[in-house]
């Protein structure tokens, strides 16, 4: 148990206000805390997270496990980013009702449209149970044996842990597998559409201001949690009502200005920021480069398409987004990693752990991790990069190989029993069904030919025409019959025997490589942060993303990305006009908002100088999975909504610079102006709490200087 005893030598000590940190908000007393309040906020850490009493950790929802939402009214209204929403908001999208296009607005609930397959959970409670799930583990025991004594703890704690009957729990492990908490959450199943703005305003900018500043993007989105008559999670049902929330954010109308305190909560999905600097490197030098240039290659084929037809736009509008998305943050990670010398400061840091390791007798014990992890990435690298290619190419960018790759392990499971055939079989059968909704055989036989010959030669792109996959009807026919029956069509098809041979590479070459040096890497990380954590104790240790709620803090700040250069942290409705290109797909302003700006018809959505603010930036360290995330102000109070970081700055998820990592908040000035300027929904203001916190603490501070006088 040696090796765990160290784990909350961090706590110990005090450093003067930092930012950067994804912090549990279970453990913010002390520190985070004081450091918070140094920064500006009013809060405490009760306020931000308490489990007998209402605190802002009730009103953030996880929002179908890859973004953040908020609870904005006691009506169970929920906000999120445009682009968390966007796959709801296609699904109800036809060339009738262009949602996507025209935008969505429900004017009473029955206009509230279901979601199939969509949840929002709440963290009911966190507990410390790295204890209990450590109990047994010893360190002459092997990775494996290890791994299974701490899973078997944590089933045994997740089924003693006091709890409701619709409630649910699980473990996490965090510092690598060094400390684990156990979260008791309540998910919602019920989420019905409210309101959305079109593309225009909500992915205003698309592609080319996507991970940039400045930024003039109205990313929101709007829903509604439904519950039973008890205030439980309940599946949809027209009798369920809205639901009653702990704790919901008022909404300010005071907004942000530079320096001022910004809180993000939420749930950032991943970080490595503990890497060391061979894996770093490795990343940028070839994994990225690999994937971005696969992506290159199919946006190329789908943009084109899209461009040219509207249904094309509307079916492949969410998969172009999450196909572009990462590609564009991929190269501005590498930009941002290059320009801090984020290499070169890991590799110093390591030299001062090795010298501090010497120094302090434990080169017995930890001298070996740095060197084998070394070795290790070294001996990966060729396999990680197949491996990425075979992923991007098969798995990520077209629709047939999908298909077909789960084709593959469906004749793998006929050889266990037919019970176990059957189910696969039906699990691809609703996949596939999924994927026709939205299924073009020309585009995606035009990104085939555009990625497959970057993973093999000879590529045969006359598999399209032949085979029985890129069409549902004549798909499912090959899927009907019995095991036998099914595996004889399948390898008959065209597309199959063409692609089988390489997936049966993947699975009897790539995969068993890579899962052969790859929990070695990951048992050495492990070992490392302990390491780091008992050599350097007084350096700061926030543990990695992995999908909790986590506290982020910061400032309103704008940064010099390069030379002679400084970015403002605040844009303006003036700079969406100033964009404006008539009839792009970018850059669009529909014909309303157009009005509104010419008679400067703000309403109360302004800031002193009299324009609406639409972005702004801060230092708050997030990810992805923030998206969504509310901006919270020194008070608790809703400011804005997290949607993005700068594109210099996305290497955050590796290594934060305070100099230039910047997330964008959409400004929730400009959410209410667009609510109720633009879409007339002035219904949804109504239900909100607006406040002026700003405006109340100077007319206090007036007072009290008023009745000191007399």
């Amino acid at each position: 148990m040696r090796i765990f005893k160290i784990l909350f030598l961090f706590i110990a000590f005090q450093v003067s206000a930092q930012q950067g940190g994804m912090w549990i908000p279970s453990l913010l007393q002390g520190m985070n805390e004081d450091e918070m309040q140094s920064l500006g906020s009013k809060l405490s850490a009760k306020d931000i997270y308490d489990v007998n009493n209402s605190s802002l950790k009730d009103a953030i929802g996880h929002f179908n496990g890859g973004c953040t939402s908020e609870v904005i009214s006691n009506n169970g209204l929920v906000l999120t980013n445009h682009h968390c929403g966007f796959s709801q908001i296609q699904s109800h999208s036809s060339l009738e009702n262009d949602y996507l296009q025209h935008g969505f607005w429900a004017m009473n609930l029955d206009e509230e449209l279901p979601n199939d397959n969509l949840y929002i959970e709440f963290i009911v409670r966190i507990e410390d149970v790295t204890k209990q799930v450590l109990e047994g583990v010893t360190d002459d025991m092997t990775d494996r044996a290890q791994q299974s004594k701490r899973g078997s703890n944590s089933a045994a704690i997740e089924r003693a842990a006091k709890k409701e009957a619709w409630q649910d729990t699980k473990i996490k492990a965090f510092y690598k597998g060094n400390q684990y908490f156990l979260f008791v959450t309540e998910r919602y199943t019920d989420i019905r559409l409210v309101g959305a703005p079109p593309s225009s305003i909500g992915k205003f900018g698309s592609d080319t201001d996507n991970w940039v500043w400045p930024r003039h993007t109205g990313d929101f989105s709007l829903f509604r949690i439904y519950a039973d008559k008890n205030n439980r999670p309940a599946a949809y049902s027209k009798d369920n009502v809205p639901f009653k929330p702990r704790h919901f954010l008022p909404v300010s109308l005071d907004g942000v200005s530079e320096d001022d305190f910004t809180m993000v909560f939420g749930f950032p999905g991943t970080t490595d920021e503990y890497l060391p600097a061979v894996a770093i490197a490795q990343t940028v030098e070839k994994i990225n480069p690999t994937a971005i240039a696969i992506r290159t290659a199919a946006l190329k084929v789908i943009d084109a398409f899209m461009m040219v037809d509207d249904q094309i736009r509307i079916q492949y509008a969410s998969k172009q987004a999450r196909i572009a998305n990462a590609w564009k943050k991929w190269q501005g990670e590498n930009l941002g990693i290059h320009k801090s010398g984020a290499i070169a400061i890991k590799k110093a840091q390591e030299a001062e752990f090795t010298k501090q390791m010497k120094a302090k007798g434990l080169e017995a014990k930890y001298g070996t991790v740095l060197p084998e992890l070394e070795r290790l990435y070294n001996e990966i690298e060729d396999v990680s990069v197949k491996r990425t290619s075979f992923m991007e190419v098969f798995l990520r960018t077209n629709e047939l190989t999908p298909m077909i790759f789960n084709l593959v392990q469906l004749e793998a499971a006929a050889a266990n029993s037919e019970e176990t055939f059957e189910k696969q079989r039906d699990a691809n059968i609703g996949r596939m069904k999924g994927v026709y909704k939205n299924y073009n055989a020309e585009v995606d036989k035009g990104v085939f030919e555009e990625v497959m010959p970057m993973y093999a030669d000879n590529v045969d792109s006359s598999i399209y025409d032949k085979t029985a996959f890129t069409n549902q009807e004549s798909a499912l026919k090959v899927l009907e019959g019995n095991s036998t029956e099914v595996l004889e069509k399948l390898n008959n098809d065209a597309a199959y025997q063409y692609l089988k041979p390489y997936i049966i590479e993947f699975y009897t070459t790539i995969e068993p490589k890579f899962q052969e040096l790859n929990p070695q890497i990951n048992t050495l990380e492990q070992q490392y942060m302990t390491a780091l954590m008992e050599v350097l104790p007084k350096q700061r240790y926030f543990p990695d993303a992995n999908g909790t709620l986590r506290v982020t803090y910061g400032k309103v700040k704008g940064y010099e990305p390069r030379d002679a250069v400084y970015y403002e942290p605040l844009t303006y409705l003036d700079g969406v006009m100033e964009k404006y290109i008539p009839g792009d797909y970018e850059f669009d302003v529909p014909e309303k908002l157009q009005e509104l700006y010419a008679k400067k018809d703000y309403g109360q959505y302004t800031d002193s100088t009299g324009k609406v603010p639409v972005c702004f930036l801060g230092t708050n360290h997030t990810t992805g999975g923030n998206s969504g995330s509310p901006a919270i102000d020194a008070y608790g109070n809703l400011v804005g909504l997290n949607f993005d970081r700068v594109w210099e700055g996305t290497m955050s998820d590796m290594y934060y610079d305070p100099e230039i990592c910047r997330n964008i908040m959409v400004d929730m000035r400009y959410v209410l102006f667009i609510i109720d300027k633009y879409a007339g929904a002035k219904h949804l203001i109504d239900e909100m709490t607006l406040v002026r916190p700003k405006t109340d603490a100077k007319k206090s501070k007036k007072t009290k200087k008023v009745k000191r006088k007399k």
